[in-house]
């Protein structure tokens, strides 16, 4: 009979994820669950969107009542996702994400059953709160759920925004042939609160909690039981070796960096993001999520225009035409796999957002001058290079460039500024538009995807494609309080 291995730390329970060939089984049907809350974030914000002209002549909603709806949600997350990542660093990944599901019904619900925009905004508030929450942690669990060498498949959530997005879409024409009329919006936002519903259900049934962090607080029984029920490894708990440290936390030797269980878990580790060898992996993962939000909702708002230019001015004609643009962004998300694995995602990020910037450039200096084709090419190639780079890039680097004790923070603190991104990118480029025109606001736009390059040429830290030394294992990166990094960090993060 084959000897179990044993679980002293974090390191060993990486090590035996890492040492899978491939995600089967139930560790599959778990892992597409924590992906289905990130397509509930993507349905819930196109259930918005699709209904909103509808919900703009019913309820007479003024033009800032529905800039206010619009940003809520993004503006939200700016809080919501570094306090989903703290709660996760505290409490676990599991109960923030049964947590955001819970509010994304009663936002779905609220809003659906609304009489007018207070509550229709109350509604979104909710819904806000659940996107920051559940997008923080669902790709810090993503990345302790993954072996290494399979790393790059956190990029397909880029693909399931505009599957969930596309899918949304399509509900739509199907309630807009059941002849429902102006109340439309109100089964297209109501559809969202059943995706939470049935994902409330099903994540509560069957996730486990991440063996990553059950080891890192310690708890090496239940990290071994994780471990079984999740990818059927049978593991034996050790005995993690513990040494004092100044006010009252501990210390696994065997960890990458073991965060305590004082009453101040997860917030004192908010500054370790921004020291040693952490400082440019952050400046990295922010830099390239608020540079990819800012472009896609600063531009987002112009594809319906090319829409409905293309497609014709009815509802019908017009959603059908977001869905080809929509097509073209699952191409690119399913492609950014492909693109992170070979190139790595610091470099497929700067191809990206060259590609973004050409593309720009070309909108500005051909506005209202070229055929209605290449008008239509331009934004396509906008949409392939956005989604097959930074676009997905922007939430997966953060995820795996942290050990497991900082992820859940470093994934909240990067969506706080991809939030922060969104808000200027609904709010500001509409601004520069009217004052300087369409064609001029593309040119200035060229700036963010210029800043995004130049900054992914001079950091060279990549997750996938840098090998974790000796020495960045060794940085301190915490403080003369923190415990010594070691094997975790180089295991995770490269």
């Amino acid at each position: 009979m084959a000897q179990r291995p044993g679980v002293d730390g974090v390191a060993d329970v990486v090590a035996l994820i890492d040492g899978l060939g491939r995600i089967s089984g139930r560790a599959r049907v778990i892992w597409y669950l924590v992906f289905g809350g990130l397509f509930l974030d993507a349905y819930s914000n196109a259930a918005l969107s699709a209904g909103l002209g509808p919900m703009t002549a019913q309820m007479q909603l003024s033009s800032t009542q529905v800039s206010v709806l619009t940003a809520t949600a993004p503006a939200l997350a700016i809080v919501f996702n570094p306090l989903g990542g703290w709660l996760a660093t505290r409490v676990g990944r599991v109960p923030p994400l049964l947590l955001a599901k819970v509010f994304a019904l009663a936002g779905a619900l609220l809003a659906a059953f609304a009489g007018g925009f207070t509550t229709v905004w109350l509604g979104r508030v909710l819904v806000g709160v659940a996107y920051g929450i559940d997008f923080a942690v669902a790709m810090a669990l993503l990345a302790e759920y993954t072996p290494r060498r399979l790393s790059g498949r956190l990029n397909l959530w880029q693909a399931v925004w505009y599957v969930a997005s596309t899918g949304n879409l399509v509900l739509a024409l199907v309630f807009f042939h059941l002849d429902v009329g102006s109340d439309i919006w109100r089964w297209s936002v109501g559809s969202a609160g059943a995706v939470a519903l049935a994902l409330l259900v099903a994540q509560a049934l069957m996730l486990s909690e991440s063996p990553a962090w059950l080891a890192g607080k310690g708890r090496l029984e239940d990290a071994v039981r994780s471990l079984d029920r999740i990818y059927g490894l049978h593991a034996v708990a050790g005995t993690p070796a513990v040494f004092p440290h100044p006010g009252g936390q501990r210390s696994d030797a065997g960890n990458a960096s073991y965060a305590g269980q004082g009453s101040d878990a997860g917030l004192r580790q908010v500054g370790v993001l921004f020291k040693g060898a952490y400082l440019p992996r952050t400046v990295l993962s922010s830099v390239i999520s608020l540079g990819q939000s800012m472009q896609y909702f600063a531009v987002g708002w112009y594809l319906p225009l090319i829409s409905l230019t293309i497609f014709g001015e009815s509802f019908e004609k017009a959603t059908v035409g977001s869905m080809v643009f929509n097509a073209f962004g699952i191409a690119g998300g399913l492609a950014s796999a492909w693109c992170g694995r070979r190139l790595g995602l610091r470099l497929s990020s700067a191809a990206g957002f060259a590609g973004v910037f050409v593309a720009l450039v070309l909108m500005g200096l051909t506005f209202n001058k070229v055929p209605t084709a290449v008008a239509f090419l331009l934004p396509v190639l906008f949409i392939l290079c956005h989604s097959a780079g930074p676009g997905a890039n922007g939430k997966s680097i953060a995820a795996l460039s942290y050990s497991s004790d900082v992820r859940a923070l470093g994934t909240g603190v990067t969506g706080m500024v991809g939030s922060f991104g969104s808000v200027v990118g609904l709010y500001v480029f509409p601004q520069i538009k009217d004052s300087l025109g369409l064609g001029h606001t593309f040119l200035v736009l060229s700036v963010v995807p210029l800043l995004g390059l130049i900054t992914c040429l001079m950091i060279k830290w990549d997750p996938i494609k840098t090998g974790g030394s000796a020495q960045d294992a060794g940085t301190d990166v915490t403080g003369p309080a923190a415990p010594a990094a070691a094997p975790e960090t180089t295991a995770t993060t490269s």
